[in-house]
């Protein structure tokens, strides 16, 4: 697993990736063009997307992280982080911050078995999401926040 930063003027090629972890495209299109966007690969095979944006001199937000479907649940969403996070502390930060909705169980279980620990909720984000964010049956509404000490 390796990842491979986008240049930016290609960015935009990988719309349709970021809307499998996002279902909005007009948040997708908010924050395509900042912060750093890296495909992830295995072997030659693209299998995934994350987008980072920075928030501060020490601190880096994942925005999005996706993975085809066929991909999920053999580790490599984790091996991802693990290189995102070693690439953001060589580069000087010291905490990676990510979030997701309340009604999704499975990344909540995801980031925290990742080593990222709850630290605010921010009611209400998802609420004119059109059409609205529903997982197990639970209406997303709230974005929970997570972070981790790099």
């Amino acid at each position: 697993m390796r990842l491979e930063a986008v240049p930016y003027e290609r960015r935009h090629d990988y719309v349709n990736w970021l809307l499998l972890a996002d279902d909005s495209e007009n948040a997708v299109r908010s924050y395509l063009d900042y912060g750093d966007l890296y495909v992830i690969h295995i072997e030659q095979q693209i299998v995934g997307v994350m987008l980072f944006v920075t928030l501060s001199e020490h601190a880096v937000e994942l925005k999005n992280m996706a993975l085809t479907e066929n991909q999920r649940g053999k580790g490599i969403g984790k091996k991802a982080i693990e290189a995102a996070v070693k690439l953001y502390k060589d580069n000087g930060f010291k905490q990676m911050n990510v979030g997701t909705a309340n009604s999704s169980i499975e990344n909540l279980a995801f980031y925290q078995k990742a080593g990222f620990r709850m630290f605010s909720i921010m009611k209400d984000y998802f609420a004119d999401y059109d059409p609205p964010v529903y997982e197990h049956g639970i209406h997303g509404l709230d974005l929970v926040m997570f972070e981790r000490k790099l």
